[in-house]
């Protein structure tokens, strides 16, 4: 497995897989990688005979006194574990790499409307962050497939609509939540958490599976299992930034006739901020 760091070696690797009409699928990631991520490579190998993985704490997707400084740095860790997998490549730029002009003259890539809510409204131009540096990766990778992970609901539809927007020849895909034994959705910041407050997170897990189920058995009294599921979480410890039921397409307010939901949480727990989400499908 090659690591690479630079554009022009990426360059001439790829140009070399494009002769060989191999197809390229691209994980972005910010490195610290756990099962979640190596499950989105094994999706990517199903869809194209190489894999990129590429590996960037992206400043401009964490806002003022988030945790940017502090968000761990395992590039040598990540890169065994991706010796092991179905990955080809490591791209791990420098900040020159992927913001040639500097920061503050950085290209913006933004998505309207859906951007607004949830994780946008809590994390101010964090969505900015992420659709501008997906769309550089796109054009340094050119890849036939991307693959992003559930857990992050609202990403991969800004993703997606930035995708379809822009008329980008990329398929986008998502992977299902992947969580430890007791449903806690695997992520970086988990090891943010305390030995007290790992028991108790996986209570989010919980709540969001019986608002899942009593929708599929037809409840439709949204604004009460919202209430009530932030009455639980915070008497639990959580500090709770949203627990929401939408339409799935969309994030809009669903109808009583909505035929796919997804009910999105994001909480604070100590140091930790997590998100989740379950689809309901009727």
């Amino acid at each position: 497995m090659l690591v690479i760091h630079s554009k022009q070696d990426l360059d001439e690797q790829l140009a070399e897989w494009r002769r060989q009409d191999d197809h390229v699928a691209l994980v972005a990631t910010m490195g610290n990688l756990h099962a979640g991520h190596l499950s989105l490579v094994e999706l990517a190998r199903e869809h194209a005979e190489r894999v990129v993985v590429s590996i960037f704490v992206n400043p401009t997707q964490f806002g003022v006194g988030e945790d940017f400084d502090q968000y761990p740095r395992t590039l040598e860790r990540d890169t065994r574990r991706l010796k092991t997998s179905a990955a080809d490549l490591i791209f791990a730029p420098d900040i020159e790499t992927m913001y040639p002009f500097g920061l503050q003259d950085a290209t913006t890539v933004s998505v309207p409307r859906i951007t607004e809510n949830f994780c946008g409204a809590s994390r101010p131009g964090h969505f900015d962050g992420v659709t501008s540096v997906v769309a550089r990766l796109f054009a340094l990778t050119q890849p036939d497939t991307a693959v992003f992970g559930q857990k992050d609901y609202q990403q991969q539809l800004v993703i997606r609509h930035m995708s379809l927007d822009l008329s980008l020849p990329i398929t986008i895909l998502t992977a299902e939540t992947v969580r430890e034994d007791d449903g806690l959705a695997m992520s970086s910041r988990n090891q943010y958490l305390t030995d007290e407050e790992r028991a108790t997170a996986p209570l989010l897990y919980q709540v969001l599976s019986g608002v899942g189920a009593k929708l599929q058995s037809g409840v439709r009294n949204f604004e009460e299992l919202e209430s009530a599921s932030l009455k639980t979480l915070g008497d639990a410890g959580f500090d709770v930034e949203y627990f929401s039921i939408r339409r799935a397409q969309n994030l809009e307010i669903p109808d009583r006739d909505c035929d796919e939901l997804v009910v999105l949480v994001a909480a604070k727990l100590g140091d930790a901020r997590l998100i989740d989400n379950t689809v309901v499908t009727i």
